[in-house]
């Protein structure tokens, strides 16, 4: 790829892109690293002085600028170093500064700038960049290490419950300064400033939080492999993608990221409504994405991803992979009697759009009411198949679209 083919991403996707996800992951990597060193007694700063800040005894010791996929060739970063090398808010003459890059760059010593001012590129075990595929992997490793410094007993599960975690923590927080930020930027500083967080209240969370006792675990993993696997899909396909697709990727990227965790448990059951919801596995995240982006009809993004008809029906999508109909409706009518909350659920979205069957079908649930779960004598009807009442529908995609674009039929 040439210097001049390599530059012509898409500036504005590159910059949201790299503004928006990449620097919450290095954050969290540089965090952990001062803490593996012995250090706690900072406070990480993210979106003021730069993309993050670390502050000592309330002055910024070191600052950050991180940029993710702009180019393969320094002279696309010029600006940005040049940024970086600026004397102003707290960045005061003998500030360290460190920019963190994505991709192999053909130069990588330090930048000295108008100021007189240096910025080094920041190194990862000896290599001065770190791509989007392997910043997960190197965290976990350095969480690793903490526990065995600590001489704490650890499992795979618990690595990842911990990385979950933490990620959710600084995008929450991210997240909260990113919004200021587009409305009222002053506002944005002084919640930049107020929010910092802890290299001792990280290390807390590291020690005392255990998913065996946090019944949120499996929403706050799902949140962090849906982030997975759009950040992946997004950095894969980007140079390819048509400006339609990226925006609904990131739109529904975005809406996953300011979800909170708490509320991920009803994605969680609804994009797979055969089997509990911590059983949702990379091939049903992958099968939903795909679908949302396959639709040719816009999603609404509000609480769970939907659609509408035109008699406001709601129409859900789902990582159902059905090769054989009365297999799905024995396994829903069986996770609905053991599971009041996806009954509820479904009592409201009845229409789920399969991310692959050969037809459409409905069957009926025998469900009269969404708490006849919890009524001996209803739930004896339903086993003898004397009560009829909830339809379940599921609908191909291309079933699906021809009822949301049909505006004077059902």
């Amino acid at each position: 790829m040439s210097q001049d083919d390599d530059e012509k991403y898409p500036a504005s996707a590159v910059s949201s892109w790299s503004g928006y996800v990449y620097q919450g992951k290095i954050a969290l990597y540089h965090s952990l690293m001062l803490i593996h060193g012995g250090d706690l007694d900072f406070e990480l700063q993210l979106d003021s002085s730069d993309d993050f800040a670390i502050y000592k005894d309330g002055k910024i010791h070191t600052a950050h600028q991180v940029k993710a996929k702009i180019s393969s060739y320094r002279s696309g970063y010029i600006k940005a170093l040049e940024q970086s090398t600026l004397i102003e808010f707290d960045k005061v003459k003998g500030t360290n500064r460190f920019f963190h890059v994505s991709v192999a760059l053909d130069d990588t010593d330090d930048h000295e700038g108008k100021s007189g001012e240096k910025v080094k590129f920041y190194n990862y075990d000896k290599k001065p960049y770190c791509g989007l595929g392997e910043i997960e992997g190197i965290t976990k490793k350095t969480i690793r290490n903490i526990f065995a410094a600590q001489k704490i007993t650890y499992s795979d599960d618990l690595i990842e419950f911990n990385y979950c975690l933490l990620s959710e923590k600084i995008s929450t927080k991210a997240i909260e300064i990113h919004r200021l930020n587009q409305e009222d930027r002053v506002a944005a500083n002084q919640a930049a400033y107020e929010g910092r967080i802890s290299g001792k209240e990280i290390m807390n969370d590291i020690l005392t939080k255990n998913p065996h006792q946090d019944r949120d675990y499996f929403a706050v993993e799902l949140k962090a492999r849906l982030h997975s696997h759009l950040e992946e899909r997004l950095d894969q396909a980007l140079p390819t993608m048509t400006d339609a697709t990226y925006e609904r990727a990131r739109r529904l990227f975005d809406h996953i990221r300011s979800t909170q965790a708490r509320e991920m448990k009803t994605l969680c059951q609804m994009m797979k409504p055969s089997e509990r919801f911590q059983g949702v596995q990379t091939n049903d995240i992958r099968r939903y994405t795909k679908l949302i982006q396959a639709i040719s009809v816009e999603p609404i993004f509000n609480h769970l991803p939907h659609y509408l008809d035109s008699e406001n029906r709601f129409y859900i999508p789902t990582a159902l992979d059905i090769d054989e109909s009365k297999e799905c409706e024995a396994d829903m009518i069986r996770e609905m009697k053991n599971n009041s909350d996806l009954l509820r659920l479904l009592f409201e979205y009845n229409h789920l759009i399969a991310s692959k069957s050969e037809s459409s079908f409905t069957f009926n649930t025998k469900f009269t009411h969404s708490d006849d779960l919890d009524d001996k004598n209803v739930v004896e009807k339903i086993e003898s198949n004397i009560t009829k009442s909830l339809c379940i529908s599921i609908v191909t995609k291309d079933d699906a679209e021809g009822q949301l674009n049909d505006k004077t039929t059902y």
